[in-house]
């Protein structure tokens, strides 16, 4: 059987760090930015990990290579 391949579409959204975690950005930062509050969209620009229960299910569908 061949092997799998990579989500093209999760590839771009996720990075993964040295450590082996899953490295995500928040949504709702595309259009509409003005009307959230200062504090939203400070908040909203960072980067968060997954949580490990996801990034378990999330790794079988990326490849780990840069």
């Amino acid at each position: 059987m061949p092997k799998m391949k990579s989500s093209r579409t999760l590839s771009k959204r996720v990075r993964f760090t040295g450590t082996g975690k899953i490295k995500v950005h928040h949504a709702g930062m595309g259009h509409l930015a003005p009307r959230k509050t200062r504090k939203q969209r400070k908040h909203l620009a960072q980067a968060y990990y997954l949580n490990p229960i996801d990034a378990r299910r999330t790794e079988g569908l990326v490849s780990r290579k840069k």
